[in-house]
């Protein structure tokens, strides 16, 4: 496929290097997972919080909505607004917003100041994500740019290898507010790296809103179907997994350690397919997606028919996990491929789109287990996702089937 015609230069270069620019992508990777533990611990905590709160628990995952929402807007918004600021500056202050969210999480007396606090941190996670997401090309050579990419999105994966199920568990013993607090101190650590190992970061030129209009508007359609395919793969499994608490716990009767454990399980998996599908999706990336939407639409049938025994619940979750783990990297590289020339900008549509489905999967997942039951949940998250797997199918042929180009980028931000 022909990439979208190139938006003008925003990306001063920046010469990559060995050492300090593999510290850098880790700086990025601790901060992507100090979002990603923020946004998603409610859905291990949803139950204690909804208790605690005096709200039933689909009103309590207004605490996954709303963030969501928020970043969804803050993505593209931050793009176009922080003008030429350094880009290490300006992940340093959305990192101080994110741990002032999580202080405020964790003292909060009411939904509506907890609310409050996530709208901060769905500032802030929409904001970092879309300029992180496409540094990696001015982080370490060319031919590294897909490792690096892998690397940066696992703090997605390790975000439900480490953080939801440890904040389970810490909120077992300690309540669920001091998850938040130590999602806060992670951030703190975070905001260390990025001050000490992310370079300088300049940009020649800011980026207008224009430029995100002419690459979602396109010709080739290559960035529009990017976001149909992300809206459609993340609101399906955020349709389900936002309730997966609830549903492991009615459906087969798992103690809240047992869950916890379930979701070790899940992040376990996920940070495995997450390098399976950055490593496969650089030169397969259409396949990559195809199998994931198929394996995705699959667990919600198998959960929905044969996992009603913790046993059973297992095995599915855990390929859920595998599944799901390759959606973040597998989603960006796409947007890398079809938009070579523009990796801030398309980065920031897709990071819009992502926690767009984010916000969409939790408020139909609620919708569906408030007016159903939790295979009612199992089914729409099965129907979205399968419209993805036939969108993938249907439009098979017009997918990007070369990886990024190999030589070194000039100015693609």
């Amino acid at each position: 496929m022909s990439p979208e015609p190139s938006s003008p230069p925003v990306a001063a270069r920046t010469a990559p290097g060995g050492a300090r620019g593999w510290s850098a992508v880790g700086a990025l990777t601790l901060g992507i997972f100090a979002l990603m533990t923020t946004e998603l611990l409610p859905v291990g905590l949803l139950t204690p919080m909804a208790r605690d709160l005096g709200i039933e628990e689909a009103r309590a995952g207004l605490t996954v909505t709303v963030p969501g929402i928020v970043a969804a807007v803050s993505a593209p918004l931050t793009a176009t607004v922080i003008g030429r600021l350094d880009r290490r500056l300006v992940l340093a202050g959305l990192l101080v917003l994110l741990i002032a969210g999580n202080v405020v999480t964790a003292v909060g007396p009411s939904l509506t100041a907890v609310l409050a606090a996530r709208v901060a941190i769905g500032a802030a996670i929409g904001g970092f994500w879309a300029v992180a997401g496409g540094l990696a090309p001015r982080l370490v050579p060319a031919r590294h740019v897909g490792r690096a990419t892998a690397v940066i999105f696992s703090g997605v994966s390790a975000a439900s290898v480490v953080g939801v199920p440890l904040g389970t568990l810490l909120a077992e013993a300690h309540g669920w507010r001091l998850p938040f607090g130590a999602a806060g101190l992670l951030g703190l650590i975070a905001l260390a790296g990025v001050l000490a190992a992310v370079p300088s970061l300049p940009v020649e030129r800011s980026l207008r809103p224009a430029d995100l209009g002419g690459l979602l508007l396109g010709r080739d359609g290559g960035v529009r179907l990017g976001v149909i395919l992300t809206l459609l793969l993340v609101a399906g499994h955020f349709t389900a997994y936002t309730f997966v608490r609830p549903l492991l716990h009615e459906e087969t009767g798992m103690t809240a350690t047992a869950v916890g454990g379930a979701l070790l399980l899940f992040g376990v998996a996920g940070l495995v397919g997450n390098f399976i599908a950055g490593t496969l999706g650089a030169d397969h990336v259409r396949g990559v997606l195809w199998t994931i939407a198929a394996t995705l639409a699959l667990t919600m049938l198998l959960f929905s028919t044969v996992g009603h025994t913790p046993w059973a619940a297992l095995l599915v979750v855990g390929l859920w996990g595998l599944a799901y783990g390759g959606v973040s990297v597998g989603l960006q590289t796409w947007m890398l491929t079809v938009a070579p020339q523009s990796a801030e900008p398309a980065t920031s549509l897709f990071v819009a789109a992502f926690n767009a489905a984010i916000a969409l999967g939790a408020l139909l997942g609620g919708l569906a287990l408030t007016m159903t039951n939790p295979t009612g949940v199992l089914a729409l998250a099965g129907i979205l996702l399968a419209a993805a797997l036939l969108l993938l199918t249907a439009r098979g042929p017009a997918l990007p089937r070369t990886s990024p180009p190999r030589g070194r980028p000039r100015h693609r931000e």
